[in-house]
């Protein structure tokens, strides 16, 4: 099996807010992607003393924990339980009934000998090529959907509109929030591989119209995740004033890619 993981901050002067791991069971038998994205919080706080980092660092640790030790239980109950397990480190300490509480997106794969299943919660995406090279990218559109006198760009959205019906939704503090998650399942042998990307990444493809996912791919296997994430700062930097892609929040953003081939 190949893996490659890049992640990068956008700015240095800030910690990352993505999480990206590769799970693999003692048994050797199958495996997992994780990524996340944690949502950059508002200037006016979030209820919580803990940081996004330390967030996505908790619900990524026990998602990867949990996807591949539980091999049966589906993905979405995996996503509720790896919730509730990270609401329970600080519900003592922090007001998780807050909107902006620290939350992430959330991409899960999980392959075993038979079947590929997967969970999309939110903007990231998840490309599954097929064997004989055709690429599929699986996303969660509610957020693209949002209508523009909701947003006046990628992170500064209704508020109203987060976690609700007729919004988009990611995981926070509630538990409930897994069974919102885009799910479905695949024939293990219609996979060639998976790469994982957040919207820091994706950039490429949906903000600065590079290529198509199958290219953005076919760069991923042919030069490397790296590369994708340099090229993507390339047209950030270029584009600094934002006037061509006025939809970007921030110049650059964090960005993650995950390619496995199982």
């Amino acid at each position: 099996m190949r893996t490659e993981i890049v992640s990068e901050p956008g700015d240095p002067d800030r910690p990352n807010e993505d999480f990206a791991a590769v799970g693999l069971p003692a048994s050797g038998q199958g495996g997992a992607v994780v990524v996340l994205d944690g949502v950059t919080p508002p200037a006016d706080g979030t209820g919580c003393r803990h940081s996004v980092p330390w967030y996505t660092a908790r619900l990524g640790g026990a998602l990867t924990e949990l996807t591949v030790s539980l091999p049966d239980v589906p993905l979405s109950d995996v996503l509720a339980r790896a919730i509730t397990r990270t609401a329970g480190a600080h519900a003592q300490t922090c007001d998780l009934s807050h909107p902006r509480t620290p939350q992430a997106t959330v991409t899960l794969a999980r392959w075993t000998p038979d079947v590929v299943d997967y969970l999309l919660l939110a903007d990231s995406a998840l490309l599954v090529e097929s064997p004989d090279g055709t690429v599929t990218a699986l996303l969660d559109d509610r957020l693209a959907r949002i209508p523009a006198a909701a947003r006046t760009s990628d992170a500064v959205i209704d508020a109203t509109l987060r976690n609700k019906e007729g919004g988009f939704w990611t995981a926070a503090a509630d538990p409930s929030v897994a069974a919102r998650a885009v799910t479905g399942t695949l024939p293990r042998d219609r996979v060639r591989s998976l790469t994982a990307l957040t919207d820091g990444a994706a950039r490429w493809v949906e903000k600065f119209r590079e290529g198509d996912w199958s290219q953005c791919l076919a760069l991923v296997r042919k030069e490397g995740a790296r590369s994708l994430v340099a090229r993507v700062r390339a047209l950030e930097t270029a584009d600094r004033d934002r006037r061509a892609h006025l939809r970007r929040s921030k110049t650059h953003d964090d960005a993650t890619v995950v390619h496995a081939e199982p």
